[in-house]
């Protein structure tokens, strides 16, 4: 059993390593080529489910060749979860912030009145962030307006049209 509880504690140790080193780490595994699948993270999970959970098997069971089996079948499972949820995340499409061009045609709300030809400002919602931009428009519009973005100025700065329902 002493020989599992050092296997799982190995895989523990390497998985902190792998947490400080990451990047380094995983192009060591590229070079060996394991590609995407094969990473500090699954091999640290491989380790730390064989190690432990052959403990455990061997604690029921008093066999030692069970508990090998079970110890390479929980790590296998734990390794190949792992890798599957690590190739997951990388090829995540988070969409990242708005650009200036996503806001055209985006519906907002006036938060502070718009005077004709000046300056007011507008809260948007674009892609789940919320921005609050400076406001112009040929018209006064006065708070509480529902809004179009009908051509950006700048990063901070659009020209809005009322949003007629």
């Amino acid at each position: 059993m002493v020989v599992f509880l050092a296997i799982g504690t190995l895989g523990i140790v390497f998985l902190l390593i792998s947490l400080v080193v990451g990047e380094h780490l995983h192009g060591i595994f590229d070079a060996l080529g394991g590609g995407d699948w094969f990473t500090g993270s699954s091999l640290a999970a491989f380790l730390g489910a064989l190690g432990f959970g052959g403990a455990i098997v061997q604690q029921l069971t008093g066999s030692t060749v069970l508990a090998v089996v079970g110890g390479i079948l929980l790590g296998l499972g734990a390794g190949a979860l792992i890798a599957y949820g690590m190739v997951k995340l990388r090829v995540m499409d988070t969409g990242g912030a708005p650009t200036t061009n996503d806001l055209i045609d985006a519906v907002g709300v006036v938060v502070s009145s718009i005077p004709a030809e000046g300056f007011g400002e507008v809260r948007v919602t674009r892609q789940g962030h919320m921005v609050k931009l400076n406001a112009r428009s040929s018209v006064p519009l006065p708070t509480g307006t529902q809004v179009t973005v009908a051509d950006v100025l700048s990063a901070t700065a659009v020209v809005v049209v009322p949003t007629y329902r």
